[in-house]
């Protein structure tokens, strides 16, 4: 082993921080930890996701990150990935999270007009109800009132 692992164990060791609880705190997989302080770089992702984990490992054990990223960086010949390599990746991620957003307007904007036909019809079910037992109640009134004038006014009486 190395320099780079051995420091970085024995800076947790001595603060009596465990792998479990750095794995805990920063999510990181104890195998990946574990390959962090025997210098295995090649088990780890790689990039920016490995320069992650030691920020993560450092700040949970009380280590200055930035020392310790440099330090890996030396360790590893690392010197991340370039530029070049993330735009697409950035790229691709904009363009899913706009497609993401116009699906979401989609289907709210067809959600809206669901909802409106329903209202529509139903009030147009709920007018035609209302219409047909008004226009029940006028036949009625006015057979009733038919009735009562076609009656002869003496037959009452009798």
């Amino acid at each position: 082993m190395g320099q780079f692992g051995d420091e970085l164990r024995r800076e947790r060791e001595s603060r009596g921080v465990t792998l479990a609880t750095i794995s805990e705190k920063t999510k990181v997989i104890t195998r990946y930890l574990t390959a962090l302080e025997n210098e295995k770089f090649e088990v780890l992702p790689g990039g920016i996701l490995s320069k992650g984990i030691v920020r993560g490992y450092a700040r949970t054990v009380g280590l200055d990150e930035a020392v310790w990223v440099e330090r890996f960086v030396a360790a590893t010949g690392d010197h991340g990935q370039s530029e070049a390599e993330w735009v697409p990746f950035v790229q691709n991620v904009g363009k899913t999270r706009e497609q993401s957003r116009r699906r979401r307007k989609a289907r709210l904007g067809w959600g809206l007009a669901v909802l409106l036909l329903l209202l529509a019809g139903a009030g147009w079910a709920i007018w035609r109800y209302m219409n047909g037992r008004l226009m029940a109640v006028e036949a009625q009134q006015h057979a009733v009132s038919s009735a009562a004038a076609a009656a002869p006014v003496g037959s009452a009486s009798q």
